[in-house]
């Protein structure tokens, strides 16, 4: 179960730099665009180490990785960041807004010892091998992790979150994300404290919500590591490298949000070609073809578990299709109704035989893409409930490629874990 300790974290010295300047999104939803506005926001911005540029003349010895290891040691002899004394966990606030809503997700940074998946850290979600090489050379050169791997616990008690929200504090760093929301950090070394928190979390499993690549190559590392120094997979010794950078949020709480994540298609034929293939095992409703995307997530919405919107450019056509069900006898029990399955599986695969799809988070540009050719058709779906990660994840089973988006993103910076001193 969850195994998790205090660390000596490195964070900015917020005397010598302005949160909004350093801190930035995850790398995975950087475009080189904001990549370039994040460098001009300040020499010290964490993109410049967890994400650099390329370079035309990159070579075996001067590259974007090099460049974060030299970046990274060149900021700590500066005291850009500083290392705390202090072994601590850090409690964080993320105060946000999602349609028109004021919510607020608290939980902790901390080290979690690294085990298989599967064994007290259970993934949901399937990965692709491209971004763990470009992760794994960045942990080999900066020996840390420079970004958390977001996880979740399930935990009615709240004994931690009411911890971090009655912390009245200043936040020793805080930054505001490019959607307003404020991500605030605050220290606790008390180890009483520390304990009630440990104490907590011991017997609760821990599912990874968002960041499998970071986990999957913290374990690959730590193999790496564990044979260049001769260790032993049944060692008890404990090294640096043995543990994860996590942050910790328990799903009992309310300010967790997961938000669909809709698909484009290209190669479809006309509208009723499609309506025909699909027709055994959906049923379709046409709707105006005026109803924005966000109209149209509100109708899923009321529609309910396995609605789909339906955009065609041909004739600017849109429907609301309702899966019939008892299809899928062959996907396992716990992800044969889940949405994406419904949907990957069935409609995309079996009935209208896609396998390419590309991804889109607002539904209005998921519109406007089709409308202006871009893209044939669009799915739009209702998100994944939370409880159906946990759910999946502990049958050891994964859900496709981008069935969450959890939100709001974490920031990159407001505290790294390195190996070394």
């Amino acid at each position: 179960m969850a195994d998790i300790y205090p660390f000596r974290g490195i964070r900015y010295d917020s005397t010598r730099v302005n949160g909004n300047d350093v801190a930035a999104p995850p790398y995975d939803i950087i475009s080189e665009q904001h990549k370039e506005s994040l460098y001009e926001m300040s020499p010290y911005n964490i993109v410049r180490v967890d994400f650099g540029k390329k370079l035309p003349d990159d070579n075996e010895n001067n590259n974007r990785y090099t460049r974060a290891e030299n970046e990274l040691k060149q900021w700590l002899d500066q005291d850009i960041l500083i290392r705390d004394a202090e072994p601590s966990i850090y409690g964080c606030k993320i105060s946000y807004t999602l349609d028109g809503e004021q919510k607020n997700l608290s939980g902790i940074f901390c080290i979690v010892k690294i085990t298989e998946l599967g064994s007290g850290v259970y993934p949901h979600e399937a990965t692709h091998s491209k971004p763990k090489e470009d992760r794994l050379n960045l942990m080999r050169f900066c020996k840390g992790n420079i970004s958390p791997v977001y996880s979740l616990y399930n935990s009615p008690e709240k004994i931690t979150s009411e911890l971090i929200n009655s912390i009245k504090d200043e936040p020793v760093f805080s930054a505001e994300d490019h959607d307003n929301a404020v991500h605030s950090l605050y220290k606790i070394s008390d180890p009483e404290v520390i304990k009630q928190i440990q104490a907590e979390l011991s017997d609760k499993p821990l599912f990874i919500a968002d960041g499998h690549h970071r986990y999957e190559v913290a374990l690959e590392y730590k193999k790496e590591m564990d044979a260049k120094h001769g260790v032993s997979s049944l060692s008890s010794s404990s090294n640096p490298w043995d543990y994860v950078l996590m942050f910790l949020a328990n799903m009992s709480d309310e300010g967790i949000a997961v938000l669909p994540t809709h698909r484009l298609i290209k190669g479809l034929a006309d509208t009723q070609s499609v309506l025909k293939n699909i027709s055994d095992h959906f049923t379709y409703e046409s709707i105006e073809p005026s109803t924005t995307g966000k109209e149209i997530t509100k109708l899923l919405e009321k529609s309910g578990k396995n609605s789909f919107g339906l955009c065609m450019n041909s004739g600017n056509d849109l429907f609301i299709l309702k899966y019939k069900g008892a299809e899928l006898q062959d996907i396992h029990e716990a992800l044969k109704n889940l949405d994406v399955v419904v949907l990957h599986e069935q409609m995309l695969k079996r009935d209208l035989g896609i396998s390419e799809i590309s991804y889109e988070m607002d539904p209005e540009k998921v519109i406007e893409k089709v409308k202006n050719k871009e893209f044939e058709a669009a799915l739009l779906l209702n998100p994944t409930d939370v409880s159906d990660v946990e759910r999946v994840a502990l049958t050891g089973l994964r859900m496709p490629p981008k069935s969450t988006y959890f939100y709001p993103k974490l920031m990159t910076g407001m505290v790294i874990n390195k190996f070394n001193s």
